[in-house]
């Protein structure tokens, strides 16, 4: 596909970028490369080709459901300015 002057101008203002008259030749041909490896990509034969989430196989390291640390709820809540009913109270910041 063969981007012109015309379409580069416009890519930029919806880009909010600021380009050179100068650059419009080279910046068109760039477009057009990357448009046409787009096309190439989507002509790629994919049937029986299964999508997958992570390029490398990996499998999850599963561990044993089991309480490991103590409630310390109450010494933490010991250390808050202010905690009433085992929660934190805070100043209103909203009004």
């Amino acid at each position: 596909m063969s981007i012109d002057h015309t379409t580069v101008r416009r890519i930029a203002r919806l880009a909010r970028l600021a380009v050179d008259e100068t650059q419009l030749p080279r910046l068109a041909g760039e477009l057009s490369r990357v448009l046409e490896l787009a096309d190439h990509l989507g002509a790629a034969a994919l049937d029986g080709v299964v999508p997958m989430s992570h390029p490398h196989a990996q499998a999850a390291t599963l561990r044993e459901d089991k309480v490991t640390e103590t409630d310390r709820a109450d010494a933490f809540l010991a250390l808050a300015p202010d905690a009433r009913g085992g929660l934190y109270l805070v100043p209103k910041v909203i009004e």
